[in-house]
Formats: C-alpha cells, structure tokens, sequence
C-alpha cells in the first residue's frame, strides 16, 4: 500500500476518520470524524484559533451562518463565475477535471474524452415554507463572504481600527465533481479564514508580513518542513482583483497539493457588497479622518486538507530491533488525541486500579487523558502508538510502595520511574 491507502486504512481502524453512510455504501465527498479524529480536529482548530485570535490584539472572531442572502452570491461573483469544468471518458464514462488528466483514463486507460463542460458547484437550497414561496438560497461555497457582511457591525462594536483581521473557522460546500483523495478534496468541508484588513498603502508591508507568518505556523505543525513550499500564482492566472496570490503547498504522495492560500484581495469584496447591498461598507480613520474601501489580505486554509497532511506527516512504520514492525502516529503533541494514556498494570488488583484512577483525575484537570485497561502492556502501546499518544503511564506494584510510576515516550520509547509529584513537568517537556 502507498502511504495513502495506509493512512486511510490507520484511521478508519483506530476511530480518526469514517467514510459517511457506509452501511448504504457510502456517498462520494463527505467523511465523518471518529472518537479519535473529532478530538485531533478540534484540538487542530484551538491551536489555529490560539495562534490567529488569542495571541493578536488586533484580530477578533466571528461564527457566520452556512446560509445567507442569496444576493451575497450574486455580489461575490459565485452565482455566474464559481465555475468548474468536467470531462468524460467515453469508454467506462467516468468524469473527471481536466487538469487531473494527463493523458490516458486512470480508471481504463482510454485516452477518448468528451469535451469540456462548465457547472456551477454552489449548493442550492431553498429557504421558506410554503410552496410557490419558497427563496432560492445557497449554502455557501467559502467562509470568508459571511467575514465581509459582518464588517461594519465588527467595527461599530468594537475598538478595532485599521489594520485588523476578522477570523472565523466554518464550514463550506461544493459540489465537486471529482471527490478524492480521502479528506483532500470533499463536497464538505471546514475552512480557516483570517480577513485582515488594510489601508491600501500599507498592503505590501501586511502581504509580506502574513505570508511569512503563514508558512513559520505550517513550520512548527508539520515534522517534515522539507514537505512545503510557496507557489506564486502567475499574473497572467490571477483573478481580475487580485495583485499576488501564493500557495502554501505540502508534498503529498500524489504531488505538490495546496493547504493554505494568501491573496491580496484588494477592495474588491467590500465594494460589491456595497454595491449590492446599497450600504457603505467604507471605513473612516478616526486619527486623519480618510475615509477609504479598505483592502484585504486574505489567508484561507483547509482544516480537513491539513488534518490529512498532518496524518501523512506522522505517520511511520519503524522496523524494530526484535524485528517486528512498530506503526506511530508521530503526530504534534498539541494536535494529539490525548496527552497521555493511564495503565494500571493488572486491572484485577483494586488499590493499583485506585492508584491510577487518582492520577488519571489529578492529570485530567490539565490534560486530555485516556485510561486503558484492555490487554497487555504491549498491546496497549501500540494502540495508543497509533493514535499519536505522546505519553503513557504505568501504574504497578512499585507505585503503591514509593509513588512512582514509569513514563514511556511515545517517539523515543525510552520508560523511566518519575515521582508522581514530577509528573508535570516531565508531560511538560
């Protein structure tokens, strides 16, 4: 199997990722988070929320609705332009994009194609309850448009002044046609966006600056930094209001695959709000008084596509000295399911079962903890090596006569006897 088809089969064994409604046979583009995968999601989402958010005095969030006025669609350009094309192989008639096509069908290996046809990969919907009544709306096809008609409610409510970011992590649709690569290209799927307002004189200063701060948080999540690069979009490729556009790319099994984007958005979106709306969305400085469409600096990323990197990332097999073959989730320890996992040694003998139900609830204060009572010691490690636990915890006899307890990391496998007062500090390290 290539590493793909061993992540695929790693998440689905150990509870990370599930192909939705299976047991119908499942439905193209849509996967649905496991016990393990939901907390590695989430823990993913803080860390982004923390570095963006909680760290910025100047960038604020918001949770915008999935369904808007239609008429957002219209303005951003999606309903005419949020186009894709789709061909056909004319002997087994399967669809596919023509970028993904080199030569021959990877299903048949014919190399007759129908023509190039274009489609809209909105959601509709309808929203109403009376037929006859009913408004046509759309489930939106990114996150960032609900950030623009927020705009002027963020700056009337709170103290912000140019430059600052909106933030928000949401959920966007798209109707794919070609769904593939497990979480890599879906018909659901969530987004990181951060919307970062600017006078246009200072945009190549904040392009810059968010560029590189972009790429050094992919630096610190990723293990293999060697894996991303920047693509520069050429000009002659940009859309119409953008002046730059850089990928941040990550060396997938199956080539060099885009994570995040960073646009210079120009004015473009708060001025076809505007436009539409019939509302200034212009912003005055309360210092000079200039009043301005402010531009945007965008950086939009895919969670479900950066949870998938981070598992090809961390995942290895290691050949062992006994000569077994040992499976790891090396994963980062912030992203990890769980911090640590609690072994009571026996899981018959009731004051060592007590012992670790005493450091399970003084750790659990501070960590994400799992307690695993299932199976020998060995067993246990390799499913918790499998699901990227950085550390686990051994409660046997000798913890009941000194209160130490032994301490196995998860990427060296190297066990030592701590006091179960250190342990702290050496989860900490």
């Amino acid at each position: 199997m290539d590493l793909l088809q061993q992540v695929t089969a790693l998440a689905k064994r150990r509870g990370i990722l599930f192909p939705n409604s299976e047991i119908y046979g499942g439905i193209g583009g849509f996967c649905d988070y496991g016990p393990v995968g939901v907390e590695m999601k989430n823990n993913l989402k803080r860390y982004w929320w923390k570095n963006i958010v909680d760290k910025r005095e100047n960038v604020v969030g918001i949770d915008g609705t999935i369904i808007t006025h239609p008429k957002v669609w219209e303005a951003s350009g999606h309903v005419k332009g949020f186009a894709d094309e789709v061909i056909e192989c004319k002997t087994c008639h399967q669809r596919f994009r023509p970028e993904d096509i080199e030569n021959n069908c990877p299903k048949c290996g014919n190399k007759e194609f129908t023509d190039a046809r274009t489609y809209n990969m909105l959601f509709k919907t309808e929203v109403g309850v009376i037929e006859g009544d009913k408004q046509t709306a759309y489930l939106r096809g990114e996150a960032c448009q609900t950030i623009y008609l927020d705009f002027k409610n963020v700056v009337d409510s709170t103290r912000q002044q140019i430059p600052f970011g909106i933030a928000q992590i949401g959920k966007a649709f798209r109707n794919e046609v070609t769904p593939n690569k497990f979480t890599f290209r879906t018909r659901e799927f969530e987004q990181w966006d951060l919307q970062y307002f600017v006078h246009p004189d200072d945009m190549d200063k904040c392009f810059e600056y968010w560029k590189e701060e972009r790429m050094n948080f992919y630096k610190k999540l990723y293990r293999k930094t060697d894996n991303l690069r920047f693509y520069e979009h050429p000009h002659d490729k940009l859309v119409f209001y953008a002046k730059k556009a850089f990928d941040i790319e990550y060396k997938a099994p199956w080539g060099w695959a885009e994570n995040e984007g960073i646009h210079w958005r120009s004015d473009y979106d708060l001025t076809q709000h505007s436009k539409f709306s019939g509302k200034d969305l212009s912003y005055t400085d309360p210092q000079t008084g200039d009043r301005f469409i402010p531009n945007i600096v965008e950086t939009s990323g895919g969670v479900d596509r950066t949870f998938l990197f981070l598992l090809l990332d961390a995942y290895e097999e290691e050949k062992l000295e006994n000569g077994n073959t040992r499976t790891v989730l090396k994963i980062h320890p912030d992203i990890a399911a769980y911090k640590v996992a609690i072994f009571p040694l026996v899981s018959n003998k009731e004051d060592i079962v007590s012992k670790g139900r005493e450091i399970f609830d003084m750790l659990s204060d501070d960590y994400k903890v799992i307690w695993d009572d299932r199976g020998n010691i060995g067993k246990r490690y390799r499913y918790q090596d499998e699901i990227g636990t950085p550390f686990c915890i051994t409660i046997d006899y000798e913890t009941l006569e000194n209160n130490t307890v032994t301490v196995r990391d998860r990427d060296t496998m190297e066990q030592k006897r701590v006091k179960v007062e250190d342990l702290d500090e050496v989860l900490n390290n």
